[in-house]
Parts: C-alpha cells; sequence; structure tokens
C-alpha cells in the first residue's frame, strides 16, 4: 500500500511539474517591455535638451529611456541592425533612404535650427560676414586655414561635405583639414584649442560658446539649415523592436507640450532659443 502510495505521489509531482512547464506565467502574459533605446545625434544631447524633456517622457509614460548620442549616421546605422527603437536625427538625405528601405516608419518632422561657420576672433581667413557657405569654404581651402571636421558621418558632417562638394573643394589629404572622429560639443574644444575654423550647429554652439573663443563668421544661407526629425524603427523588419515605447516617443516629440518646450529652451540662459519648433509644417516652409 505504502509503495502504490508513493508511486501515486511521484506520478503526480512528474504531472505538476509537466503544466508548470506547459504554462508558465510568462507565457500566460507577456511582460511589457519598458525600456526605450533612443538612437540619436550629438546635437541633442550636447545643448542639454535632451536631459530636460526625457524625465519628462519617461514620468508620463513609464517608460524608462537609454540615450545613445551619436552622430546621426552611427544613429542610422543602429536602427538598420534593430539595435535602437526610435531615431532622433538631422540628416535628411539618409534619413529619406532609410525609410525607403524600410528600416524606418513614420519618419516626422520635430525641429531645426541652422549651422554655423565659426573661427577665432582674428579671422586669418577673411571669412567674417560672408553670406555665402560655399565662398567661405573655398576662401578657408585658397588660404590654407585649419579646419576641424568631425568626420563621423554625422548630420553636421554630411552638410559639410555638401558644402565642400558645392565649392569644388576636396579637402581630403589637405594638411590643413584635421579630423575630430569626435561629438560636436568635443570638436567645438578641439577647434577652440588649436583656434581653427569648424561647421557646427548653432545649438550647441550656443550652449558652450563662453568657453570656446570662437565666433559665429558666417551664417545664415539657406543650405544651413538644421532640420530633425523623429524616425521609428520598423517592427516588420525587427520585431524585437519596442514598437509601441517608439510610437510614444515619437508622439510625445511632436506633441503641443513638447513643442512648447523647444520654443522657449534656451532663451533664459543663452538669450534665444537653441532650436526653433516644427512638428505639422513643410519642410519647405521652414527658415521663412
Amino acid at each position: 500500500m505504502k509503495m502504490r502510495k508513493g508511486l501515486t505521489w511521484a506520478v503526480g509531482l512528474m504531472a505538476a511539474l509537466i503544466l508548470m512547464a506547459g504554462f508558465s506565467p510568462a507565457q500566460a502574459a507577456p511582460v511589457k517591455q519598458k525600456n526605450l533605446i533612443l538612437a540619436t545625434t550629438t546635437s541633442t544631447q550636447d545643448t542639454g535638451l535632451l536631459d530636460y524633456i526625457i524625465p519628462i517622457f519617461e514620468k508620463k509614460t513609464k517608460y524608462f529611456v537609454k540615450t545613445i548620442a551619436v552622430g546621426s549616421g552611427a544613429a542610422m546605422a543602429m536602427g538598420q541592425k534593430g539595435e535602437a527603437d526610435a531615431l532622433l536625427v538631422h540628416s535628411p538625405a539618409a534619413e529619406k533612404k532609410l525609410v525607403e528601405e524600410g528600416y524606418g516608419v513614420n519618419r516626422r518632422l520635430v525641429m531645426h535650427n541652422d549651422f554655423v561657420i565659426l573661427g577665432p576672433a582674428s579671422d586669418p581667413a577673411g571669412i567674417k560676414g560672408m553670406k555665402s557657405a560655399t565662398e567661405a569654404f573655398k576662401k578657408l581651402a585658397a588660404t590654407g586655414s585649419l579646419f576641424m571636421t568631425r568626420a563621423d558621418k554625422s548630420g553636421t558632417h554630411a552638410k559639410e561635405m555638401a558644402i565642400w562638394k558645392a565649392a569644388g573643394v576636396n579637402p581630403e589629404g589637405q594638411k590643413w583639414y584635421q579630423q575630430t572622429g569626435l561629438g560636436m560639443g568635443q570638436t567645438l574644444g578641439v577647434a577652440a584649442e588649436k583656434k581653427a575654423y569648424t561647421l557646427s550647429d548653432r545649438g550647441t554652439y550656443l550652449s558652450m560658446k563662453k568657453n570656446l573663443g570662437l565666433d559665429i563668421l558666417s551664417e545664415g544661407d539657406a543650405v544651413l539649415l538644421n532640420i530633425y526629425h523623429v524616425i521609428e524603427v520598423n517592427p516588420a523588419k525587427w520585431p524585437k523592436v519596442n514598437a509601441p515605447a517608439a510610437k510614444a516617443f515619437a508622439d510625445f516629440m511632436v506633441s503641443k507640450q513638447v513643442q512648447k518646450i523647444i520654443k522657449t529652451f534656451g532663451v533664459d540662459k543663452y538669450g534665444s532659443p537653441l532650436f526653433f519648433p516644427d512638428a505639422g509644417k513643410k519642410v519647405e516652409d521652414l527658415g521663412k
């Protein structure tokens, strides 16, 4: 009788274990992923904008944001590999290609500022006040003036290379043309130390201007417009991305609340906003 009871107990235990393995709580009710990986450009980080708005997003949605601030090119490469959930970038031509190839969806206009050509106050190349960015670059090349390039395939680097191309100049390999391989803030630091020229987005420059000793020498050319979009990584391409979190972040960036923050961000500290809100606008209307 004891043997029979022992056998019955063992069979019951085995059946219970099989049931537990077949119907685990994880399978019955999947745990909702609460992390969002945001790949973005260094300018959104260096200006302090993300430090200001991300805590608001986290409190509102309960998602935790892991921000990876790299150049736009590197950020989009992460999107292509499914290593990020959302992208906040400023390299329009590359962004369009990303979406056309199916790696990104719901590309939406968020904000803009502009690029400026910076250099030492002494301005040895004599470009101060020049309105044409291409003419200013031609003069920098003609005078062999030291120029620091990020050389990191960022949105800023892409814009810089487009200007060199329009100017008919290939600066690669020239002694006066030096690569930093760094983000915008660090590149500004190097340019300041070496008393060199460089191209920067206005927002990062204004946020660091006090300690740089670099002046805006050329600005206002239409080609210097700097436009930011938010893109959700395509879950059809990468099923593991957190699509609900990406959509929540993208919706947040174009919301009235955040657009209002962008409109005034930096005014109290720098005397002018670091970015201009653009949700709902057309790109061709910007800068007018």
